[in-house]
């Protein structure tokens, strides 16, 4: 499994030291700024699979830099990282409005380490869940989508057929006119039928080719459970517990 990103961003130094060390030897990738706008180009650079931030800084604050990843469309891409929020401030409207930015958890300062790295595993587990459910939801709009195209295909095709089979029924052989006329019927019909096939195949190679692409990134429930199971189980033997 591929080391998680966790971006920290906190203008005192010792928190930062502190979730280095911590969380790189839980196996973590651990990326560090000071303040919201260094924070904010460490984002743009590595684009991190969870932020953990403080909501008082210079320059920049959480609250601000929560609000341009969440609302602000120049930063749209960015917009499903999740975000833990550390605050000295317990009161419940400080709770409400980080909960109404789009903050995925809300911890009081001081915390507790142990706590926090629950947090972040339930806050990284239901992320990956959300975003498996995006992919079932993708894949199913394709198959939706063929099952239209192939829809519309086949009832566009058939009145030409249809045409076709009565004007055969009462073509005059003898009358080289409306044999000349019913080949170019034909023709014209086969024409028509032709390019609508290949532009059906083109869509279904495409969607082929978006669907294999939604595949390989999707899991199963069960690969999922035991991909954080393998991943916390790592987890609690770097910390000297039992699995």
């Amino acid at each position: 499994m591929d080391k998680n990103k966790i971006l920290i961003i906190d203008d005192e130094q010792i928190n930062l030291d502190f979730f280095d060390v911590m969380l790189t030897r839980l196996g973590f990738e651990v990326l560090m700024a000071v303040d919201g706008e260094e924070g904010l180009e460490m984002i743009r650079e590595h684009v991190p699979d969870l932020i953990i931030l403080d909501n008082i800084m210079p320059r920049l604050t959480g609250w601000e830099l929560t609000k341009l990843l969440k609302r602000d469309e120049a930063y749209a891409e960015y917009r499903d990282i999740p975000i833990i929020m550390f605050s000295a401030m317990d009161a419940v409207k400080d709770k409400i409005e980080g909960f109404e930015l789009g903050i995925d958890d809300y911890i009081i300062k001081p915390f507790n380490f142990s706590e926090v790295l629950a947090r972040i595993r339930a806050v990284l587990r239901n992320h990956e869940l959300s975003r498996q459910v995006v992919l079932r939801e993708k894949r199913l709009a394709l198959t939706d989508s063929l099952n239209k195209s192939l829809i519309y295909f086949t009832e566009h095709l058939k009145a030409p057929v249809l045409g076709l089979m009565e004007a055969a029924r009462s073509l005059d052989v003898s009358d080289r006119k409306s044999v000349e006329s019913f080949k170019q019927q034909v023709v014209a019909e086969a024409e028509q039928t032709l390019a609508a096939l290949g532009g059906l195949e083109d869509e279904v190679e495409d969607l082929q080719k978006t669907e294999g692409n939604v595949r390989e990134a999707e899991l199963s429930m069960h690969e999922l459970e035991e991909r954080f199971r393998e991943h916390f189980r790592e987890l609690h033997e770097s910390e000297g517990e039992p699995a």
